[in-house]
């Protein structure tokens, strides 16, 4: 079996794939002070709940957005799977040019996002993952990574407001009953869900002016579900979309 872990600013999630098949996956807390035992006795505990032997993982990739993470995850990987694993970096290992400035700059997870996607759903085609912030991401016909837009992302910027504004209590952030607000709460509620709707749709829209045919578009990631069905470009929700990247990428090392 192989274990994937995408290591994000605020979740970590990791997939156990059993050949192309995703077993089971987690979304855990992103906690820079947990030590490599506590790391590793975490990922055990999960591995008994489903009632798999940590001895059937065969292999270990890792992208991260956190390096001050990457060594104690390396640790953890030797010291409770008897593994090295394949850290994730832009360049020659992912298998697609890419056509930026300094591709070195490029966050591992846009980059694995952009693999599965031009695998799965081929090019053009722009690909929003909706994290701590939300990223825009653009593929080529030829399976270029062409580069793309981050934004804030939906959790951060209701949090600056919450905090900002003494009067504004904290909301679920969901789709509201419509656009014009009949109190504080669903006031909020609209001004966050449409404000980055249209944010969505306005950077889509630009983009997709640069290809000069239709790029498919995928949506990822924590509020996906939430802001995609809303866009009038209608995303393909791919919730396993890095975890499938990260799938992807090992088996182009191991051939």
């Amino acid at each position: 079996m192989l274990l994937v872990i995408d290591v994000g600013n605020t979740n970590t999630v990791l997939g156990l794939f059993e050949g192309k098949k995703l077993v089971t996956h987690w979304r855990l807390t992103t906690l820079h002070e947990q030590t490599v035992d506590e790391y590793g006795i975490l990922a055990r505990n999960l591995f008994t709940l489903e009632h798999i032997d940590a001895r059937a993982i065969k292999g270990i990739i890792i992208s991260s957005v956190v390096p001050m993470l990457d060594g104690t995850l390396h640790q953890v990987a030797l010291r409770y799977f008897g593994l090295s694993p394949l850290f994730v970096e832009p360049g020659p290992m992912i298998g697609m040019p890419i056509l930026c400035d300094n591709p070195r700059e490029v966050g591992a997870d846009r980059v694995v996002n952009a693999v599965a996607a031009f695998e799965k759903y081929g090019g053009p085609c722009i690909i929003l993952d909706f994290g701590t912030a939300i990223t825009f991401d653009a593929v080529s016909e030829r399976g270029e990574y062409l580069g793309g837009a981050i934004a804030p992302g939906l959790g951060i910027s209701s949090e600056a407001l919450f905090h900002r504004a003494a009067r504004l209590s904290e909301v679920e952030i969901r789709e509201p009953a419509g656009i014009i607000g009949k109190n504080t709460t669903a006031s909020l509620q609209a001004g966050l869900y449409y404000g980055f709707l249209g944010l969505v749709d306005g950077i889509l829209e630009r983009l997709v002016a640069t290809f000069a045919s239709p790029p498919k578009i995928i949506a990822t990631g924590g509020q996906a579900a939430l802001i995609s069905p809303g866009s009038r470009f209608r995303p393909v929700i791919d919730e396993d979309l890095t975890l499938e990247g990260l799938r992807i990428i090992w088996e182009r090392q191991n051939r």
